[in-house]
Formats: structure tokens, sequence, C-alpha cells
């Protein structure tokens, strides 16, 4: 049975709704929080109007009266994310969204943080709230990178002010690292680092210099980089690097996900050697491919074959027989 946090001590042991749900890779927490304050999550049947609600293993949580599943392995996507897409899971006005664009085959999965909907660059997806939460804390200290673009001019002794930090809606913002790449014309390409990722942080913090930013692309998030990942192209963090740069903060087992692909949509296709071991189904079973035969070696051919096949080559020069001439 669920139990509410003052029931008696004998109860069963259970954690908030909410982490269980983000456990369970349904949202995030705060999101969770407004889906059972919008009263779409039902415990046993019944349906929740507050998330101060523990549960245990034994309950059955349902969302919109479709049941969901148990905790499943934390795992992790890079996903480069185009411009003109809001890293929602739905829009009232009807405008497209990330989560619309990822591939079929890829499980439920939330973003670390958002992207503005004019931003690009790289893009965490995780199926795992917890996972998705620690990340997103300042406390974690990653950096995020990014490469702006913004109209106006500027100098390195303007942009070093930002050390300082800014005020944003009266809250002060951390140091913010600025660094000028070049002056094109009217505008400036700058390199911006930040470390608590507070919303519209970059463009509102150039603001205050008078530089309108009208490109924004993200490098990177903590150790992980945007890389060569193709626009609108995802690829899953192998378990042992996620293990290495996570476990700290969260549960990671040993083993790896079953099934476990890597999905690059808009690349060409592959026309290389392939070995079954880098090629699997969706299922996780391997797809076995007939391996090239090797190029012949001319020595096992002998001359006659060889001769047959690139020819008897160039023809030795014949010189002329000298004679003797008579005195």
């Amino acid at each position: 049975m669920a139990s509410k946090p003052d029931d008696k001590k004998d109860a069963p042991k259970g954690e908030r709704i909410a982490k269980a749900m983000a456990r369970a890779g349904v949202a995030s927490r705060r999101e969770a929080e407004r889906m059972i304050e919008a009263g779409r999550v039902a415990v046993n049947g019944k349906r929740l109007d507050t998330p101060a609600f523990l549960v245990t293993p034994k309950d059955k949580i349902t969302v919109d009266g479709a049941g969901i599943g148990g905790k499943m392995p934390p795992r992790l996507w890079r996903y480069h994310k185009p411009d003109g897409l809001l890293t929602t899971h739905r829009d009232p006005g009807g405008r497209p969204t990330v989560f619309e664009n990822l591939p079929e085959d890829l499980p439920r999965v939330i973003s670390v943080g958002r992207l503005d909907m004019t931003s690009e660059g790289l893009l965490l997806l995780t199926n795992d709230g917890e996972l998705a939460r620690m990340l997103e804390l300042p406390s974690t200290g990653w950096a995020r990178r990014y490469r702006a673009r913004a109209w106006g001019k500027t100098d390195q002794y303007a942009l070093d002010k930002l050390m300082k930090g800014v005020d944003i809606d009266g809250i002060p913002t951390g140091p913010i690292e600025a660094k000028l790449d070049k002056q094109q014309g009217d505008n400036a390409w700058i390199s911006v680092t930040i470390r608590e990722g507070k919303n519209r942080e970059v463009r509102r913090a150039l603001e205050t210099l008078n530089l309108k930013v009208n490109r924004l692309i993200r490098l990177s998030y903590g150790p992980f980089q945007l890389g060569d990942l193709l626009k609108g192209g995802i690829e899953e963090v192998p378990n042992r690097i996620l293990r290495d740069q996570v476990g700290h903060l969260v549960e990671i087992p040993k083993t790896r996900p079953e099934g476990q692909i890597t999905a690059k949509p808009g690349k060409k296709p592959f026309k290389g050697k392939r070995s079954t071991k880098q090629v699997r189904k969706p299922n996780g079973k391997p797809i076995t491919i007939a391996k090239p035969k090797p190029k012949q070696n001319n020595a096992k051919y002998g001359k006659e074959k060889s001769r047959e096949i690139f020819g008897k080559g160039k023809p030795k020069k014949k010189f002329p027989k000298r004679t003797k001439t008579r005195k």
C-alpha cells in the first residue's frame, strides 16, 4: 500500500512518488510534481493530488492510465540539437520539438537542462530523471562551453568584466569566462564558459555589454563534447565512460544494458567493412556479415598465371648484333 509521510513508524518504507517516477525515466522530479498536481498520476488506482506521497516497489503507478516500468539502468545520449526545435515534450502552439525528432527506437528520455529554440549544439538526454537532476545541479561544478556570435563591437577588456558575474532578474550569477575569438564586421565571435546554467544566462550576460546574440552553439557539457556529431544526430555514451564520469553521482551497473545501440540519423550509410561486433539489431542480436575474400597474392599464381593477368611486361630491348668490318 502507498503511504503518506506522516504514517505510523511500522509502515513500509518507501520513496517520494516524484523520485520514483524520475528513476523510472518518466520525467524529472519537477515535471513529475506538475503531472501529479494536474491529476495525471494514480497509485493503485487512486488519483493523487499532492506529490507528498511515498510509494514502495509493490505499488502500481500509472500516468494517464498507463503503467510505468521499474527502475531502468541509467543511460545517456549526446544529441546535436538543430536550431528551431523546442526542448519540451509538448507544445500547445504546435511548434516542432526535440522529442518529436528523435529516432523511434529510442526509449523515453528527458533532457539534461534545456537549450533555447534558436540555440543549437550539444544537448544531453537520459532515461533516468535522478541522473538528469544531478547533472543540472550547480554544485556538480561542470562547465558548459558555448560559442556565441553577437551583433555589436567589443574587446577583451569589456568581456573580462563578466568574471565578476552579472545580475539576472535580481539574482547574481557566478563568474562567466568570455574570450573574444574574432571581430568580424559588426559581429563578434565569443567563447563563453558558465557553470550554473541559469535561464538564457549567456544571452542576457552579453546583453549587459550591448551585445545581441544571434547564434549560440553549445560545445560541451562537463566532460561530454559535441565533437563531430552531425546536426540532428544522436549517439549513446558507452556504459564504461558513463561509469567513469557519473558513477559518483548515481549508481551505474557494470554490465552494458541489453540492446544498447547507437543511432546517427542523417549520416550517410557506411560502405566499408564491418565486423559482427559492430553491427547489432535493436533487440541486441548480432547480424552475421560475410567477410570479403582477401585479395589474392600474386606469388601464389606463379609466373604463368601472373603473366596471364597482369601481362608479360615490357619486352627487353634488342640491340643489333655487332658485325666485324673488314679493313
